[in-house]
């Protein structure tokens, strides 16, 4: 085993090499404290206490609850948004309601959107929603549906196209669920943007935009997934724009830059990390200067603690998981330069290894396997995975290597563990069934190719990245098909966007697209 330490060389010769560029956008959020229409001067204070002046030029967009408005009609006590670019110059100012008006609106002009929100909020008993998938790789974030009685045979009774959510822009985003509300990210006019759509009917019900489109050759736009908790969405950009919305109508409660703030640097294709809600904590990992990964207070994003991992490794591309081991309570991620195991209760960094880690993109969530106290980690870029044995004593953990496998060497499309046995997509496109216990490889197939899956109902739900969707038999014995279908009206994007199973239906974000399959046959 290598520690995160024994590579601070490697990453620093790495990162020099690396064309990456600062974030190149900010946003400031809060209650309007006083307002000049004259010389169009507002001052802004967060929910934090932090106040700070703007001079809004008369030339950029000025919106009210979404629709245009004019300077002169915004008052003390409503919630204004500035997003800049970075220079500082201001690019757009968005004012919205607050949740409880102080002053009354400058123009009663409600959104033609928010008939389907109440709509869908009035049936929505529970604004934490029933469908469990409120987060990349649901419950627990094991990748593992709670869904039973699903279609067992689809060569026999293929699902059914429900219905297509369009207008959704450019973005490798998956999505989450709360209630009758489907939650994605895609692209609007020039922003990144987070939509909630209806479950019922694929209409979209609110978007919120999240500051500028990231632009690159592999596609441009977020690549992470919302995560819903209560009456909140929290949202991560792929420049690292944070923000917190209301789940009923998008209202932005409180919004931030993570790499602004904890001194980081945006990396190759973006960020893509899905946060991750503990309790009152919001976990992020910036991979910042002293500030690897960070606790930040749900409710209005101040910060609880910063984790400074040995060699300041970048952000990579995964998202955290959390595990407990021995009574620790650890958030574990895969950085740049490798995995790594910090503490829940104070951000101490606990343990690292950098035995599956590449030095280009490690980009899938580690697997925890708590039978064997275990965590599995893996990477592509002709590399594998390893399984690390931890134990804990005295609040510290170590990390041994049990075993190192070249056979799951997994890019991006996520790997699942079910009675000890992982199943994943290996590059170059061959799903690989390992069995963890002895890191032997069970078997492989490769007719559906390179994609990413997910699990529900005792089936594999595998998405090839070029479009075909297959179900697969939760076997470790052999690969065994149960059919597959071509996802229709296919854009010219590989299909990397993690399928989701949840509430009956099998939900594939393709681009502007978001399809939604009935998988129960009701």
């Amino acid at each position: 085993m290598r520690s995160i330490c024994l590579f601070s060389l490697v990453c620093c010769l790495f990162n020099l090499m690396l064309l990456e560029s600062r974030v190149d956008a900010a946003i400031f959020s809060g209650e309007i404290q006083s307002i000049s229409a004259d010389q169009q001067q507002v001052v802004i204070k967060t929910s934090g206490g932090k106040e700070k002046s703007f001079t809004v030029p008369a030339s950029i967009p000025i919106t009210f609850n979404g629709k245009t408005a004019a300077f002169d009609q915004f008052k003390t006590g409503q919630r204004a948004t500035v997003f800049t670019d970075s220079s500082g110059k201001i690019t757009r100012f968005s004012v919205r309601e607050s949740l409880e008006p102080k002053t009354k609106p400058p123009v009663e002009r409600p959104r033609k959107e928010m008939k389907t929100s109440q709509k869908a909020a009035a049936s929505d008993a529970s604004p934490a929603g029933n469908q469990g998938w409120t987060q990349f790789r649901g419950p627990n974030r094991a990748n593992i549906s709670t869904e039973t009685g699903l279609l067992k045979d689809w060569s026999q009774n293929p699902p059914k196209l429900l219905w297509t959510a369009r207008g959704l822009g450019e973005g490798y985003s998956s999505v989450s669920l709360s209630g009758n509300l489907v939650f994605t990210m895609g692209t609007k006019a020039n922003e990144e943007t987070v939509f909630a759509i209806d479950l019922n009917t694929g209409e979209i019900v609110w978007s919120q935009p999240n500051g500028p489109i990231f632009q690159n050759n592999q596609g441009n736009g977020p690549r992470s997934t919302p995560t819903v908790d209560g009456n909140l969405v929290y949202a991560l950009g792929a420049n690292g724009n944070l923000a917190c919305l209301s789940v009923r109508d998008g209202n932005l409660e409180w919004s931030k830059n993570i790499l602004q703030e904890f001194s980081a640097r945006n990396i190759v294709w973006g960020i893509s990390e899905s946060p991750l809600i503990d309790g009152d904590k919001l976990i992020c990992t910036p991979g910042g200067q002293g500030a690897t990964m960070v606790a930040l207070k749900k409710q209005d994003g101040s910060l609880i603690w910063k984790s400074a991992v040995p060699s300041n490794p970048q952000a990579g591309y995964a998202s955290p998981i959390k595990i407990d081991v021995g009574g620790v309570e650890q958030y574990v991620n895969f950085t740049h330069s490798g995995v790594m195991g910090i503490a829940a209760e104070n951000g101490t960094p606990l343990w690292g290894n950098d035995r599956a880690a590449n030095k280009t993109a490690n980009c899938s969530a580690p697997v925890f396997y708590p039978e064997m106290s275990s965590v599995f980690y893996a990477s592509g870029y002709g590399t594998g995975g390893a399984l690390l044995k931890l134990s804990a004593a005295q609040n510290r953990v170590t990390a041994q290597l049990g075993f190192f496998t070249p056979d799951m060497k997994n890019h991006h499309g996520g790997m699942v563990q079910i009675d000890g046995y992982l199943y994943g997509s290996s590059d170059p496109g061959v799903l690989t069934c390992i069995n963890l216990r002895n890191g032997e490889t069970v078997w492989q197939d490769r007719s559906v190719g390179k994609g990413a899956l997910t699990c529900a109902d005792g089936h594999i739900y595998m998405r090839s990245e070029k479009g075909p969707i297959a179900l697969v038999e939760v076997n470790p014995k052999a690969y065994v098909e149960k059919g597959r279908f071509d996802q229709p009206q296919r854009t010219g994007k590989p299909a990397w966007p993690h399928p989701v199973v949840a509430d009956g239906k099998l939900f594939l974000r393709d681009q502007d697209l978001l399809l939604c399959y009935d998988v129960r046959g009701q």
